[in-house]
């Protein structure tokens, strides 16, 4: 049994059975075969909408750009989100989109700009099958930055049939999420979460619903 499984078994019992049930039951349906990116988002409704999306759609990961924008939430409209989702924040470079991309590109993933382009695809006809994938919403209002262009692997449009040349971000984000985690649930890709990354989050849930320390969590796991 690893440590990880090990202190899950402990502290479980310092919660109620329906609680560890309900998070059995997300953790279940959480994914990292896709992800998101948020670059420049700076309203902190969209910006905490946006995380309530992702959590909402069983996106376990998301990574934020700071370059000119700290990303800021509003705890009414999160409603806790953040709470569950494991972020990554880019902020210490002079190019943090070049920083997050690169280290997503490392790790395996396809970087897809989400903004009109000659070489887009529809979002009903994106291909999840080709391996996973970043999906990167750029800022309010000048969208995704050059960097996001020249390093993307594909590019993914919503089609829109109105005056409007495009919807709001977190409105973005939930349709196109809606769209691609419908496909991945209804599919025969290996999506769901690792046993590793399963217990890993799931002991970091644990620990944060817990009312005690980290260090009388820690006392406590050492005593059992």
């Amino acid at each position: 049994m690893t440590p990880e499984r090990q202190a899950i078994e402990k502290l479980k019992n310092l919660i109620t059975e329906e609680r560890y049930s309900r998070f059995i039951e997300v953790l279940n349906n959480r994914t990292r075969y896709a992800t998101v990116v948020l670059e420049d988002i700076f309203q902190p409704h969209n910006a905490s909408a946006c995380l309530r999306s992702c959590d909402l759609f069983g996106i376990q990961d998301v990574h934020i750009i700071e370059n000119d924008n700290e990303y800021k939430v509003n705890p009414d409209v999160a409603v806790g989100a953040f709470k569950w989702l494991t972020i990554t924040k880019y902020n210490q470079e002079k190019n943090n989109t070049k920083t997050a991309i690169e280290s997503l590109k490392k790790q395996g993933y396809r970087i897809i700009a989400t903004t009109p382009h000659k070489n887009d695809v529809e979002l009903r006809d994106f291909d999840i099958t080709k391996g996973k994938f970043a999906l990167v919403f750029g800022s309010e209002m000048p969208g995704i930055t050059e960097t996001v262009q020249d390093y993307a692997d594909e590019f993914l449009r919503i089609n829109m049939f109105g005056f409007t040349e495009s919807f709001n971000i977190s409105v973005s984000v939930a349709l196109t999420l809606y769209e691609l985690s419908h496909k991945l649930r209804n599919s025969n890709l290996d999506w769901k979460l690792t046993e590793n990354e399963y217990d890993k989050i799931l002991l970091e849930w644990l620990k944060k619903n817990i009312k005690i320390s980290e260090k009388a969590i820690n006392k406590y796991l050492n005593e059992q």
